[in-house]
């Protein structure tokens, strides 16, 4: 195996070093690709001096060195990654020494396209183990419930299994063949500055074959600290809604242009519309929908007269 790590980087001076040292032992790791987004703390020079630090290790800014965002900077390098395969690393995570035994052995198989596995937790700060646990609880390890490859990953990132798959795995334990991602033309959704992620994850599991690796152990490690986004916004507050929602419109337009399963399709538009209501009718209305429309999908059909369930 080759892989290239794609590390994007904006404001990370604090943690980017230790990132990018834990993908460097790996003799697969052949280059790591970090993408610089206009950061305001040292993150650039920091890059720079890593440059130096291991002829793998490659800085890339964008044309006109400004800020895009988290998209367009992974889509900046899926451009520059040469290697056969790509994975992905958070500037304030870390790969653990385990990150690709089970690539080692699943890629053999040619069938296999992207293989992920279960994601750990560190606490970096005490504001940020607290914002964290208030919002997951006592959540340690980000993975899913079973085993799965192929059409069932999708189906249980879309809560279709007849058993709870687990709605996510995080992109840093996905590691994909280069030629699945061109053959697909798949890239991140630019316009999402937020769950570009998701959005991407739930379309790679259409595109590609995906297989379930190390999921009862993490395999790298996601730092938590004062400045994570993703603990930032309130569950059900209108800012999450309207994200969601962004996220949801996303899959419902890319849905509607490829032949998904009928389920697939269908609760990518139940949930999209579900979000739409919300920021229509508000927070007590839209959960009172959302419960209506998950025992009675016809409600959506019949008051707003769509034909989409039909299609």
């Amino acid at each position: 195996m080759n892989i290239s790590v794609i590390i994007p980087v904006y404001n990370a001076s604090e943690f980017l070093e230790k990132a990018v040292d834990s993908a460097l032992p790996f003799e697969e790791v052949k280059e790591i690709v970090l993408i610089e987004d206009q950061s305001t703390d040292d993150s650039l020079e920091i890059c720079r001096k890593l440059v130096f630090k291991d002829p793998r290790i490659k800085l890339y800014q964008h044309p006109d060195k400004g800020n895009h965002g988290a998209g367009a900077t992974r889509n900046l390098g899926l451009e520059k990654a040469g290697c056969e395969f790509i994975s992905f690393l958070d500037a304030d995570d870390h790969y653990l020494p385990n990150r690709f035994d089970a690539e080692r052995e699943i890629f053999k198989d040619q069938k296999i396209e992207g293989v992920f596995g279960a994601i750990g937790v560190e606490y970096l700060s005490e504001k940020g183990r607290k914002e964290f646990q208030d919002k997951f609880k006592n959540v340690s390890l980000t993975t899913v419930n079973f085993p799965a490859e192929g059409e069932e990953v999708l189906k249980g990132l879309l809560g279709l299994t007849s058993k709870v798959f687990g709605t996510f795995f995080h992109l840093n334990t996905l590691t994909i063949r280069k030629t699945a991602l061109v053959k697909s033309n798949l890239r991140f959704n630019e316009n999402l500055r937020v769950h570009q992620d998701s959005d991407f994850i739930i379309k790679l599991a259409y595109h590609c074959y995906l297989k379930s690796g190390i999921i009862d152990k993490a395999i790298a490690i996601r730092g938590v600290h004062d400045n994570n986004r993703i603990t930032k916004i309130i569950r059900y507050s209108p800012q999450y809604n309207q994200r969601q929602f962004l996220l949801w419109k996303s899959l419902y337009e890319w849905a509607d242009a490829n032949p998904l399963p009928p389920d697939g399709k269908r609760k990518i538009y139940l949930t999209y519309k579900s979000f739409d209501l919300s920021l229509k009718t508000g927070f007590n209305k839209y959960f009172c929908t959302f419960l209506e429309v998950i025992k009675n999908p016809q409600i959506l059909k019949t008051q707003y007269r769509f034909t989409y369930l039909n299609r």
